[in-house]
């Protein structure tokens, strides 16, 4: 006969970022009576990824038609703002354009027509003269107007989820150790040597998936690489009216620097793609050695350097000076000069990356005995929070009614 054990809650959250939260809302939707803990290390929600980015709620019209991406983004747009309205958080659903400035951009430009149309999303063509109807100070050969995205408050949506989902949710509580059986559940420990005992894990630890997944005895197969992203504030807020962004290179999973009119009416210019020196390494000064040697031992941190460092160099270059961030400003927004960028807040990307170089460009979610892992989830993850909690709540909840 099995060992009876005494659960403190059914299912155990790693990580209160939006995606953790979701998936701890899902939950509690999907089977109300489920006991739901959700652990965080710092004070309070969302301080990573999710409160350190540009705020845009993302159509969906970069991914792959049918990828999760594509599919969770598109889906959950409509749903982040539906969400917003009912609960009073601050949104609103502007548009942007994207704008090509160089002629072999064109056919990336008209690539991405196509690719919003198999993705359901309204897409109107615009030619240089055109651009002026939205941003009179937007320069370009030709753009697209997305009208469905948006910006939004992430942080005040993940402080919503954990408010309406009802889970129990431990702050300043930092995972040191995971002992999963496979007949008897998961229990984990936390710096302060509490031990909380659960029938699944769900793994939404962002910057730290990859260590949580190893904690618990598995193999990720891939290895977080932090990439730092660094903003400015424009000085002249009133050059932007709206979102502009520039035609992404299809060989990065990143999007270039762009204008986002916030919320608050503010516009953030950026970000750039920089190696992190750290996990939570919010600039140059910030080095964890462990951290970094992580990532310098990972085989696939290698081959990405020896692939792209050109683009990587040239990133790095704009980090480290104020005058080339103000060059690839003006050719979205020529009006801009080196005072009109005002240093903001950096965030930093969790990109997973394989041991042979590849950048995980959608989402991944594993499964293991008692677990289920997040392994990638960068941007659009937290336009997408809503759809990717159900799907991880599901795929949790299946695993504690058939283990």
């Amino acid at each position: 006969m099995g060992r009876k054990v005494a659960y403190d809650c059914d299912v155990l959250v790693i990580g209160g970022g939006i995606v953790g939260l979701s998936t701890a809302y899902a939950i509690t939707r999907a089977a109300p009576g489920t006991r739901v803990t959700v652990l965080e290390k710092e004070p309070g929600p969302a301080r990573h990824q999710t409160g350190r980015n540009s705020g845009v709620i993302h159509s969906g019209i970069y991914y792959r038609p049918g990828s999760l991406k594509a599919r969770f983004a598109v889906r959950g747009a409509a749903e982040m703002v539906k969400f917003c309205a009912e609960y009073g958080i601050a949104h609103a659903v502007t548009g942007k354009l994207i704008v090509a400035t160089e002629r072999e951009e064109l056919p990336r430009l008209h690539a991405l027509v196509q690719r919003g149309r198999e993705n359901g999303i309204p897409v109107r063509e615009l030619g240089a003269s055109q651009i002026a109807e939205y941003e009179p100070e937007v320069r370009g050969l030709a753009a697209i107007h997305v009208a469905t995205t948006g910006v939004c408050d992430f942080v005040g949506v993940a402080r919503q989820l954990a408010e309406a989902s009802g889970a129990h949710i431990r702050y300043t509580a930092e995972v040191t150790h995971i002992d999963r059986r496979p007949d008897l559940g998961v229990a984990v420990r936390t710096q302060d040597g509490t031990i909380i005992r659960a029938r699944v894990l769900v793994n939404c630890a962002g910057l730290h998936c990859d260590r949580i997944a190893r904690l618990a005895g598995d193999d990720p197969k891939m290895r977080i690489v932090p990439f730092r992203g660094e903003y400015y504030t424009l000085a002249r807020p009133a050059l932007v009216n709206g979102l502009v962004y520039p035609v992404p290179d299809p060989a990065f999973p990143f999007l270039g620097v762009h204008l986002t009119r916030g919320i608050d009416g503010s516009v953030h210019i950026g970000p750039n793609a920089v190696p992190a020196l750290a996990r939570e390494g919010y600039d140059w000064r910030t080095v964890r050695p462990r951290e970094l040697a992580e990532t310098l031992t990972w085989p696939g941190s290698w081959r990405i350097a020896r692939r792209h460092w050109r683009y990587g160099a040239g990133e790095v270059h704009r980090s480290a000076s104020k005058h080339a961030f103000t060059k690839a400003v003006r050719r979205l927004l020529p009006a801009a000069t080196p005072d009109d960028l005002i240093p903001s807040t950096a965030g930093v990307r969790a990109q997973a990356v394989l041991r042979d170089g590849t950048l995980l460009d959608d989402f991944l979610i594993q499964e293991s005995p008692r677990t289920v892992h997040v392994l990638n989830a960068p941007s659009p993850a937290a336009t997408a929070s809503l759809p990717i909690g159900r799907e991880v709540a599901a795929r949790a909840l299946k695993s504690m009614t058939t283990t």
